[in-house]
C-alpha cells in the first residue's frame, strides 16, 4: 500500500459547455475528497450535473470565459494539498489510475510534474509527450517504462506545488493552446523533473470536452486561439523577428489551404481555417 495518502492530492478540472462528460467522468471521481471545477460561463447544464455527479466538489463558476491557463491558476492558488492533478473534463482515469498515481509520485519524488499515457478511445497510445520544442516530433513506439521528458500534454498533469514554487503556474497571456508547452518549457529550464509514466493510463476523447448549440463557433475559436498561442510562444523565446516570419509563412499556408476548402467544403474544417487566419492576421 502507498505511503501518500489519496487526500494529499486535489484534482482541478476546467469546464466549458462540459454537462456530456461530467457523467462519464464522475464514477472515476468518487472516492477523491478533494475536487475543484473551475467553469468557464458554460452555456448549458455543467455546473447542474457536477452538483448531481459530484456534489462533493468545489465549483468556481466564473462569468465569462477567462481560457483554460487563467482557470487552472484560479484552482491552482485554493490548492491546500501538496499535489495538483490538472485533468481535462474529455479524460477519464482508467480503473487503479490513482493508486498507481500515488505510487508514481512516491518513486519520483523530485519531478515537479508527473504525466500519464493517455490512450485513444481506438486503444493506441497518444504520443503525448517530447523534448521541449514545437517542432521535434516524437516517433517509434510508445514508451514502455517511466522516462524524463521536456514536455507533456496538459490534458492531464500531476504537479507538485513544492517544486513550481519559483517556476509559477500557468502564463495567462495563453487563453488556449501552448499554456503547456509555455509551463513545461519553464520547468525544464529550471532543471525540475517532468516524468512520464506508462504504467499510468487515462482515456482521452480528444477534443470532446466542449459541445454545444454552435460546433462551427467552437472550429473557428480553436484555430483563432491556436494560432494567436503559437505566434505568443515564440516570440516569448525566439523573439519578434522569429515569430514575425512564422506568421506570414502560416498565413500564406492558410491562404492557399482556404480554395480548397471553399471549393470542396468541409464546415468544421473551414470554420477553423477561417478562425486561424483572422488569428494570425490580428495577432500582434
Amino acid at each position: 500500500m502507498p505511503i501518500l495518502s489519496i487526500d494529499k492530492i486535489t484534482v482541478i478540472i476546467v469546464t466549458y459547455n462540459s454537462a456530456h462528460c461530467i457523467p462519464v467522468l464522475a464514477p472515476s471521481l468518487t472516492t477523491i475528497k478533494n475536487i475543484i471545477f473551475v467553469d468557464n460561463a458554460s452555456e448549458d447544464q455543467t455546473i447542474d450535473f457536477i452538483n448531481t455527479y459530484l456534489p462533493h466538489s468545489t465549483i468556481i463558476a466564473l462569468e465569462k470565459n477567462n481560457g483554460f491557463g487563467t482557470a487552472n491558476n484560479s484552482a491552482l492558488a485554493l490548492v491546500k494539498t501538496p499535489y495538483a492533478l490538472l485533468l481535462n473534463p474529455d479524460c477519464k482515469p482508467k480503473e487503479d489510475f490513482f493508486n498507481k498515481l500515488l505510487k508514481s509520485a512516491e518513486k519520483f519524488q523530485d519531478a515537479a510534474i508527473i504525466a500519464p499515457h493517455l490512450i485513444r478511445k481506438d486503444g493506441t497510445a497518444e504520443i503525448n509527450y517530447r523534448w521541449p520544442t514545437t517542432y521535434w516530433k516524437s516517433r517509434g513506439d510508445k514508451a514502455n517504462g517511466p522516462c524524463c521528458v521536456g514536455f507533456v500534454c496538459g490534458a492531464v498533469m500531476l504537479i507538485k506545488l513544492s517544486e513550481m514554487q519559483n517556476i509559477g503556474f500557468f502564463d495567462e497571456e495563453f487563453f488556449l493552446y501552448y499554456e503547456d508547452d509555455d509551463l513545461c518549457h519553464r520547468v525544464f529550464k529550471h532543471k525540475k523533473q517532468i516524468i512520464l509514466d506508462p504504467e499510468l493510463e487515462v482515456i482521452h476523447y480528444s477534443r470532446g470536452s466542449v459541445k454545444g448549440g454552435n460546433p462551427l463557433k467552437h472550429e473557428f475559436i480553436r484555430g483563432f486561439h491556436h494560432a494567436q498561442s503559437k505566434l505568443l510562444f515564440e516570440k516569448k523565446y525566439f523573439g519578434q523577428p522569429r515569430s514575425r516570419k512564422l506568421k506570414w509563412n502560416t498565413l500564406i499556408l492558410a491562404l492557399l489551404n482556404l480554395i480548397p476548402r471553399i471549393l470542396i467544403p468541409y464546415p468544421r474544417y473551414l470554420a477553423r481555417l477561417i478562425g486561424r487566419i483572422i488569428g494570425l492576421t490580428t495577432s500582434k
